[in-house]
């Protein structure tokens, strides 16, 4: 089994070596203790302070002081297809980070789906993203690593067809039936027979809420960018009305491959601010 190699990345941002060696060092915990063996994979997290220090076999989680538009945080690739993800330096970064972990771990390349029975009656069997974090992730159903505050995800029994006692859907309990949404997450699906994305999303009222998604901004073939772009916007107005809480939206000598790789990535992190604003 291939290690997957995750970095904590400070690129412009006001976070001190001592917090992000700390959050790094949870993430860390979260991958090897919780989420590894739970999805059958081994990753590492290792925390950098700069890009220039980056790794070529790394997928970066990069925190930035202002990433210029907050559609741009989350998922992306870059000119290699190779993932990255953005995360607004806040309060609640760590968990944003931690979102982000779980998510790049279990689909690195943002398009992995799972067939199963659709949310919406009559539309029968459909393939869902795979998006571990989304359906739980309200920071109410976080829970905590070293006193960091980090995300809770679904596990692969999420997509099973009819629920059943003993099972367990989220890592802290949360998710008690397949292919729930708690209030402030989401789930998008594909529907075959009509062509249409449609997603479950419970950003306001009293229960979750099924629409239909515009036509999608496809990139390299990664829906999740284009998915959590359309997304995000739904998800601000919630949270500058109140209707949900903050949610997971999180010294050695310099080569110059690594000098280049910062470079492409910073030019990829443009970009991605670019397409946020369209």
């Amino acid at each position: 089994m291939l290690t997957r190699y995750v970095a904590l990345v400070s690129e412009e941002s006001s976070i001190t070596p001592s917090e992000l060696t700390r959050v790094a060092a949870a993430l860390q915990k979260q991958a090897v203790r919780d989420f590894g063996p739970i999805w059958e994979i081994e990753a590492t997290v290792d925390a950098f302070t700069k890009l220039e220090d980056l790794p070529l076999d790394y997928w970066p989680i990069i925190v930035k002081d202002d990433i210029g538009d907050p559609s741009a945080a989350g998922f992306h690739d870059d000119e290699q297809g190779q993932p990255f993800s953005l995360v607004q330096f806040d309060r609640g970064w760590h968990l944003t980070a931690s979102h982000e972990l779980v998510e790049m771990l279990a689909d690195p390349f943002g398009r992995r789906m799972v067939a199963g029975e659709s949310p919406v009656a009559g539309q029968g069997r459909v393939k869902f993203l795979v998006e571990v974090a989304d359906p739980s992730e309200d920071a109410k159903f976080s829970y905590t690593i070293n006193g960091i505050q980090v995300s809770d995800f679904y596990t692969p029994r999420y997509f099973d067809p009819v629920r059943a006692s003993g099972v367990r859907y989220s890592y802290t309990g949360a998710i008690t039936s397949p292919r729930q949404v708690l209030k402030g997450g989401y789930l998008s699906w594909y529907v075959p027979a009509t062509k249409k994305w449609w997603q479950r999303t419970w950003f306001s009222g009293n229960k979750p809420a099924d629409r239909t998604l515009a036509k999608l901004q496809v990139q390299n073939g990664n829906l999740r960018n284009a998915i959590d772009r359309q997304t995000e916007a739904e998800r601000q107005k919630a949270l500058r009305s109140g209707r949900i809480t903050a949610a997971a939206r999180k010294p050695t000598a310099t080569s110059a491959s690594f000098t280049s790789r910062a470079n492409d990535l910073r030019a990829a992190i443009a970009a991605a601010g670019r397409i946020a604003k369209r």
